[in-house]
């Protein structure tokens, strides 16, 4: 592949490439596919599927093998009528070695205030600022400053408690705070490394204060104390080693350092597996920390909780495919407005669907509702499972409380975590007892008493 791009191409609604401008027409040849024909670069093919579930638009740096040498480009793709658009440019040879594979949560990609792609000296090749509101202007800044400047990200942006001279390994900046000019908020990059091709850097609100205007808690969710020692201090510093723990094991599993006997390989499985175990569990006690802290207030804004389900569903689809159960989400025209905070509400609903897949039998659906006025909006995750007792139903939402379940790898924090979310946020989670469990997570509508 000799292109510097950028290369177009168009896939139709079953991910078929049917358009391609000669370039992508020869990758696709000589990785084994026809034209048209269903995408036959894999990494590609996932990022379209992804794209045409999600139905927003994605910007990542994708590998792939031509004529058996690895090459990396930028890949954009982005819904279209007719299917997914493609555009693909900065192409770049890279050499043999074993990439290193790293985990990050997709949450992350939908969540992120901005989104850039880096070289392999951590340069800025591309930016997608998502902010919509807020601290758009200050974000926007910092973009055009790294369109402009060749350089590390890292120069233009003031770290946290990082006095070493730039640039910094990657993995000495992966989750570091910084401040932005124009922002009150603490920020957090988050950088997924894609071999010598470069990386992913996710721009992070590392917190958020409380907003004016929102009702303090009230009797029910009385705030209890903590030092927020797992939350602010231990959780960022446990991240990274657990991190390269399940990175290093992902490696050995699938032989990218070399050959490896097959009991190895297992073992190498059985401690990328614990390792993930590990670090949802840090990541559970940081939430813990965040929503029983005394400051802890969502940014409550104008979102739309049936967009909410869609993407829910989207990022658990491969989930719920591989245990043959069917989503079923509402329809692209339905829109339901509500107050809340996006990266808050989808972070509930993600643990509901989640749960519902896990305990509901195979070749069932998991349903997810919507509806609501101007006053409240709601949002009912339903699955065919065994249901709740009334009993289980009053301490489903318990700190630790897991119903008796054991070897599933859950924390029971999730839940309860989820509930203190939505009252934070204005609204409730309630679940119905009976076969089939109901959660119901409500919301102000998009009129409230404070407008």
């Amino acid at each position: 592949m000799s292109a510097t791009g950028p290369v177009c191409g168009l896939c139709d609604s079953t991910d078929r490439l049917v358009e391609a401008d000669t370039a992508l027409a020869g990758l696709q040849v000589r990785c084994g596919g026809d034209l048209p024909g269903t995408l036959a670069v894999p990494s590609l093919l996932g990022l379209v599927r992804r794209t045409r579930v999600l139905g927003v638009p994605q910007l990542r740096l994708l590998s792939a093998v031509d004529e058996g040498k690895a090459i990396a480009f930028l890949a954009r793709v982005e819904p279209d009528p007719a299917g997914t658009r493609l555009a693909l440019s900065h192409w770049r040879m890279t050499g043999d070695h074993a990439r290193e594979v790293v985990l990050i949560d997709p949450v992350l990609y939908q969540v992120a205030a901005i989104h850039a792609v880096l070289d392999a000296d951590q340069r800025v090749l591309a930016v997608d600022v998502r902010a919509e509101e807020g601290d758009h202007a200050a974000l926007q800044s910092l973009a055009t400053r790294w369109r402009t400047r060749v350089q590390p990200w890292s120069e233009a942006v003031a770290l946290v408690g990082v006095a070493h001279r730039q640039p910094l390994h990657w993995r000495l900046l992966d989750d570091v705070a910084f401040h932005l000019p124009g922002s009150p908020r603490v920020w957090r990059a988050r950088l997924v490394p894609h071999g010598e091709a470069g990386f992913d850097l996710l721009v992070l609100p590392d917190a958020v204060d409380r907003v004016p205007g929102i009702a303090a808690a009230g009797p029910d969710l009385a705030i209890l104390p903590s030092n927020r020692l797992i939350g602010h201090d231990l959780a960022p510093a446990l991240r990274q080693p657990i991190n390269r723990i399940i990175a290093n094991a992902e490696t050995i599993r699938t032989r990218l350092a070399g050959p490896l006997a097959d009991s190895y390989a297992g073992y190498a499985a059985d401690i990328a597996e614990a390792g993930r175990h590990l670090l949802a569990l840090v990541e559970d006690l940081a939430d813990l920390d965040a929503v029983e802290a005394p400051d802890f207030a969502p940014a409550p804004d104008r979102i739309d909780l049936a967009d909410c389900a869609r993407r829910a569903a989207g990022i658990l689809a491969m989930r719920a495919q591989e245990r043959g159960i069917a989503l079923a989400i509402p329809p692209e025209t339905v829109v339901i407005p509500a107050t809340g905070e996006f990266r808050r509400v989808l972070q509930v609903l993600l643990n509901l669907v989640t749960n519902a897949i896990r305990y509901s039998p195979a070749q069932s659906t998991v349903t997810i509702e919507t509806g609501g006025d101007t006053l409240q909006a709601w949002i009912a995750v339903c699955d065919e499972g065994q249901g709740l007792t009334l009993d289980q139903t009053a301490r489903v939402f318990e700190k630790f409380e897991r119903l008796g379940r054991t070897g599933d790898g859950g924390s029971g924090l999730g839940l309860y975590i989820s509930r203190r979310l939505a009252r934070a946020m204005g609204g409730d989670l309630t679940v119905a007892p009976g076969p089939g469990a109901r959660f119901l997570l409500t919301l102000p509508g998009r009129i409230s008493h404070g407008s």
